[in-house]
């Protein structure tokens, strides 16, 4: 049932190979939950955002630049609530023709010359996920007070210490020789 799932999902994200004409093409795609759904482990569940692909043909490579705009819903590192986050990145990936399928560099793959289409999904969900920033927490209403859940933070301001008065004595013979110097 799974697999069945998959081989839909891996034709809605595809770009001619084989037929492509030399020159310059744009390809659209829109992407939903459907995509996140297929990455389990992801923390991103949801999202509508549109990846457009600008790819130009040569005799030997394909050069693509993928724009993708759009939102995801993604949990608060702060307060764990759902939230929806902007994402606008551009990224480069040169398709080489070659004999043998080489994916090793995440800029450069080799794909062989007779291959019909060249599956984008994996790299649409990488680029992403790169493209999230690395704290995630929803942003400030206009007055720059948090949207945070407030019963949350409440939550999370009774088990934070504010007040440390108390020295350190560990340093103090360390600092004694950075004096003396």
């Amino acid at each position: 049932m799974q697999t069945k799932k998959l081989k839909k999902m891996s034709g809605r994200y595809t770009i001619p190979v084989s037929g492509l004409k030399e020159g310059q093409r744009y390809f659209d795609f829109k992407i939903n939950k459907e995509l996140f759904e297929q990455y389990e482990e992801s923390e991103v569940k949801e999202g509508e955002l549109i990846a457009i692909v600008n790819a130009e043909r040569s005799s030997t490579h394909i050069d693509l630049i993928i724009r993708i705009r759009g939102t995801v819903r993604i949990p608060c590192d702060r307060c764990l609530g759902i939230f929806t986050l902007p994402v606008d990145c551009e990224n480069r990936l040169l398709v080489k023709l070659g004999k043998v399928r080489d994916e090793d560099d995440p800029e450069i793959i080799t794909i062989p010359a007779e291959e019909q289409v060249l599956d984008l999904q994996q790299y649409f969900y990488e680029y992403i996920l790169l493209a999230l920033p690395i704290q995630r927490i929803h942003p400030d209403d206009c007055e720059g007070n948090s949207t945070c859940d407030p019963h949350m933070l409440e939550k999370l301001q009774e088990h934070t210490v504010d007040d440390i008065d108390e020295k350190d004595h560990r340093w103090d013979e360390l600092k004694k020789l950075v004096n003396k110097n």
